[in-house]
């Protein structure tokens, strides 16, 4: 926030970025990652301003400053890189420098008396500074005051007007000045910043039920069947590894195949209906393994690159020992029974969601916040949240502020699809990532301006998009066709759109498509109620595409940060492309998607060479990193044609320079 000021402060600063609602929520950056801070700062008249820019990490005493720099027009800015996760606080000063701006006067006179009485300013200006200084430097001050005194004392024939200001313009000297600034006046803009690790702004997300990973269909598959797993994996390239809820599944009420009512003695039950008499949200489901087990397979996914992420799904079965334990948790009919969970016309009723106006509340928050514990204890750090946006906000703000603040290296992904507002707060509040409307934008135009929207709109800041083609409660009518194209070209969109996306597989790569009836995104025999057997030699995955996908990612950083992402004009409404770019590095990605599944497209594509900083009059190669193809193309308007039977997408990378015979050795 902006801090007060007295009267005769007449620094103002009128606006600092990057600032959330007016730094009543803090903006996320990533640890090693520089943090660019502009800040609005007048003065009024003609006077210099001094700004600088102080950043301290939450809870340490050590503060760091570097000096904003002015861009014109008022906006100032500098830059810090912090260096670790966690809450920073920065501070922007802004004063009047009377030093600089005596010495910019200075150094427009020319009148020999004029210099002389600017001398006897100056030498007060640098006494004041001594006074507030140590040392040497407190001894040096006083020796170059009285040095400008003796030269105001000069008789005027002794010397000229650029002689008398040479003494007083010395820059080294000038630069200790600075070092003791007066800033009694300074007005000050003080804000937080969310700092996360790189893994909340990159991640590839891959999601499967345990419980189906055995290797044949004829039993319930195990922790130790995932381990079996985690080689096929860490092939596609995934580095989080997403499992639904893993403890026990309750008995009253479970549901049966395809959400039936009656479930019969071998149903399995969802895993979001958690608890039963065996334990609740702190237990495993004893057909998954033991405690040590998920530890063992924990550290084995560490041996691949990958982590596990956990579902934290705030909700109880009715048989969860919560219940018993604590009726006033959960809201009652008037005839005493438990309300169960409803969306209508959807209806659970073997889940009972937390009553968060029980007067009982503070214990209800503990008792949650208690469980999140529990598994950071147990090594998990990223955390998949089911639903959040049917909770409390203010329960939210506090529990990831209690966690992140022990923990600031927890990871929290939003799984809300519900209004934008509330999804945008859920981020403000501190998500770390967030599910988007992706799954159901798929025309060109709804692609562009979503996205364009996530890129460059004021949420950038801090909502992290984490983008997903398909999930176990979405089968999108567009994969319903079960062309491998559309899978395809989805995987593409999602993998290159964003710097965090996911799938959930084996559906995705094994391109599931059958909807459990028409008109519904549930899938037919889904493995929310039941144990699924999968194929995952199938001769059709797409293993390999995704393989590459992943590879392309990691190997390029223009694909590891949103902010660059910017669409080109193309003249075909079944095409789109769109690049993003490093500064850093210069890497260029330039994607271009065929979203007809059916039928060979092309177009005219537009590039803005000036951004790419592309010679209009040579050539420039494009390395299409899924076919492994190389295009020479010149200008800003080239064509592209995708047939999808073959690959619905270019990934091109950009390379500037095309050799030719002048780069061979004997070319004289």
């Amino acid at each position: 926030m902006i801090e007060g000021r007295d009267g005769t402060a007449r620094a103002v600063i009128d606006a600092v970025a990057p600032v959330i609602d007016g730094g009543r929520f803090p903006a996320k950056r990533l640890a090693g990652e520089p943090v660019r801070v502009e800040a609005h700062c007048l003065v009024d008249g003609h006077d210099k301003l001094r700004v600088v820019l102080r950043w301290r990490l939450v809870g340490e005493h050590e503060a760091f400053e570097v000096d904003m720099t002015a861009q014109g027009n008022d906006v100032w800015s500098g830059e810090f890189t912090p260096p670790v996760p966690g809450r920073y606080r920065f501070t922007v000063y802004a004063w009047v420098d009377h030093f600089e701006s005596w010495r910019a006067e200075l150094g427009r006179r020319d009148d020999p008396d004029d210099v002389r009485v600017a001398l006897q300013v100056g030498s007060a200006l640098i006494d004041d500074c001594a006074a507030r200084s140590r040392g040497a430097d407190a001894a040096n001050l006083a020796h170059w005051a009285s040095l400008l005194r003796a030269s105001a004392g000069r008789d005027a024939a002794a010397a000229d007007a650029e002689s008398l200001k040479a003494l007083a313009l010395d820059p080294a000297r000038a630069a200790l000045v600075q070092r003791y600034a007066d800033r009694r006046r300074a007005a000050a803009a003080t804000f937080e910043l969310i700092v996360d690790r790189k893994r909340a702004g990159f991640s590839s997300w891959y999601e499967l039920f345990p419980r189906s990973a055995a290797p044949d269909g004829a039993r319930h598959g195990t922790f130790g069947d995932v381990e079996a797993r985690l080689p096929y994996v860490a092939g596609m390239g995934f580095d989080v590894l997403y499992f639904p809820p893993i403890q026990p599944i309750g008995r009253i009420n479970r549901k049966g195949a395809n959400n039936a009512l009656d479930a019969g003695p071998e149903d399995v039950g969802s895993p979001w209906a958690i608890g039963a008499a065996e334990g609740g949200h702190k237990q495993i489901l004893a057909q998954l393994g033991t405690m040590d087990d998920f530890r063992r397979l924990l550290a084995k996914a560490r041996g691949f690159g990958i982590e596990i992420a956990l579902d934290l799904a705030f909700q109880c079965a009715p048989d969860h020992p919560y219940v018993s334990e604590h009726p006033q948790w959960f809201k009652h009919r008037p005839d005493g029974s438990i309300q169960y969970a409803e969306n209508p016309p959807k209806k659970y009723q073997d889940i009972y969601p937390f009553d968060f106006e029980t007067d009982d509340w503070r214990a209800l928050w503990g008792e949650l916040k208690s469980v999140i514990d529990f598994w950071i204890g147990e090594g998990v750090r990223i955390f998949r949240v089911d639903n959040p946006h049917t909770k409390p906000f203010a329960f939210w703000e506090w529990v990831i502020g209690e966690i992140k603040s022990a923990n600031p290296d927890v990871i929290f992904l939003a799984e809300a699809f519900t209004r934008p507002k509330v999804m945008h707060h859920l981020a403000k509040l501190g998500f770390s990532q967030s599910y988007t409307y992706f799954t159901w934008r798929n025309t060109k135009r709804e692609l562009t301006d979503y996205f364009t929207e996530l890129a460059l709109g004021p949420g950038r800041q801090y909502f992290r998009a984490n983008v997903w083609p398909n999930t176990p409660d979405i089968l999108h009518e567009t994969l319903q066709s079960g062309l491998r194209a559309a899978f395809a070209a989805r995987l593409v969109l999602a993998a290159t759109l964003s710097a965090n996306y996911g799938i959930y597989g084996p559906s995705y790569e094994l391109m599931e498509s059958a909807p459990r009836e028409p008109g519904s995104e549930e899938y037919r025999d889904s493995e929310k109620y039941q144990l699924r057997h999968w194929a995952l030699d199938r001769p059709d995955s797409l293993w390999s595409l995704i393989l590459r996908m992943n590879r392309i990612r990691r190997d390029n950083a223009a694909l590891q940060s949103d902010a660059s992402l910017r669409f080109c004009r193309i003249d075909n409404e079944q095409l789109i492309a769109y690049f993003k770019r490093d500064d850093a590095s210069g890497n260029v990605i330039l994607t271009v998607v065929n979203l007809d599944p059916h039928n060979v497209q092309s177009g005219w594509l537009d590039l803005d060479l000036s951004s790419l900083e592309l010679d209009a009059g040579r050539p420039y190669q494009m390395h299409d990193l899924l076919s492994a193809q190389r295009y020479q193309w010149h200008g800003a308007r080239n064509y592209v044609m995708l047939d999808p039977r073959r690959l619905p997408a270019h990934v091109f990378k950009l390379r500037r320079h095309v050799r030719t015979e002048r780069d061979f050795d004997y070319f004289i």
